[in-house]
């Protein structure tokens, strides 16, 4: 059996299908977790551009866009 601490309140909590609310104790831990994400006061730590330097999106113009979607088959646009 697993045992880990509620990352809220760090009661300890069995890791198991019969948890609802794993890793937190309750349900009220679980919202508090997720009011302090909404209210931005935690966050995942990134590189101020770290999305710049990892999409690059291509040069297109027009042109280039409507020959590429002259290339697709009929139903491409279909569902």
């Amino acid at each position: 059996m697993t045992i880990v601490n509620c990352p809220n309140c760090q009661k300890q909590v069995e890791w198991a299908p019969t948890s609802l609310f794993r890793p937190f104790c309750s349900k009220t831990c679980q919202l508090v977790d997720l009011g302090e994400w909404a209210d931005e006061m935690k966050s995942i730590p990134c590189g101020a551009n770290k999305d710049q330097e990892t999409i690059k999106i291509p040069d297109l113009d027009i042109e280039d866009i409507e020959a590429m979607l002259s290339e697709q088959s009929e139903g491409f646009f279909k569902e």
